[in-house]
């Protein structure tokens, strides 16, 4: 399944890189915080208990990965891209083509954290 969130805010892909890291998603977010881990992987806490979570820059911004998440999920933040190259696009995935409602509304949770959080922050 795929949830998007497109954020009206110019940023570059140079300042998500700077701003957005591991040790800065507490400031995203209130359910997410980083633990202990280097630049690339870490353990953190999110709204679903602590996880080993994968962090890489890509072409665009960055990629955050629940590495020991039974439902693979991965959430991006990129901007420059067509059809909203002047907006910052929040992207989020699961492996599953369906999930009880209620998991479903905790995703959508996590990601208006998110948006909130880059929406004022970024």
């Amino acid at each position: 399944m795929e949830f998007f969130r497109t954020i009206d805010k110019q940023v570059s892909e140079g300042s998500i890189q700077e701003k957005i890291t591991p040790h800065s998603v507490s400031e995203f977010t209130d359910t997410m915080w980083f633990i202990e881990g280097n630049d690339y992987e870490f353990k953190g806490m999110t709204l679903w208990g602590e996880f080993s979570i994968g962090f890489n820059k890509i072409k665009g911004g960055v990629r955050f990965s629940l590495l020991d998440c039974p439902n693979a999920l991965t959430w991006t933040i990129t901007c420059g891209y067509p059809p909203k190259q002047n907006q910052l696009i929040l992207h989020c995935t699961i492996n599953r083509t369906q999930k009880p409602t209620e998991f479903l509304d905790e995703i959508n949770e996590f990601l208006d954290e998110w948006q909130e959080g880059l929406e004022s922050k970024l």
